[in-house]
């Protein structure tokens, strides 16, 4: 299983592994979603909020990125599309 930092901070996937940025994962991994977003670290903001499952922390990943980019986007399938997360079963991690 992959962490919450792993995940927030996968780049890609090769086969089964997980990419990891493994200097961003160290640097902000224990940052929550709010505090990514406010940081204007949007695609991992949004990862921490589809990690978590939490319709709360979607919402307020929304608000503060919709506010920053003027934009109306509000269902996970958005920003889904929007920054390419999506969560895939994974054998291993591979930190760079």
């Amino acid at each position: 299983m992959i962490s919450r930092e792993e995940f927030i901070f996968t780049i890609g996937y090769d086969g089964g592994t997980a990419i990891v940025d493994g200097k961003a994962k160290a640097k902000y991994g224990k940052l929550g979603t709010v505090e990514l977003a406010e940081a204007g670290l949007f695609r991992a903001a949004f990862a921490s909020a589809v990690f978590s499952g939490s319709a709360e922390d979607l919402k307020a990943f929304a608000d503060i990125y919709n506010a920053k980019a003027g934009t109306d986007y509000s269902t996970q399938e958005q920003f889904q599309r929007l920054f390419g997360v999506k969560q895939e079963k994974v054998k291993r991690v591979l930190a760079l």
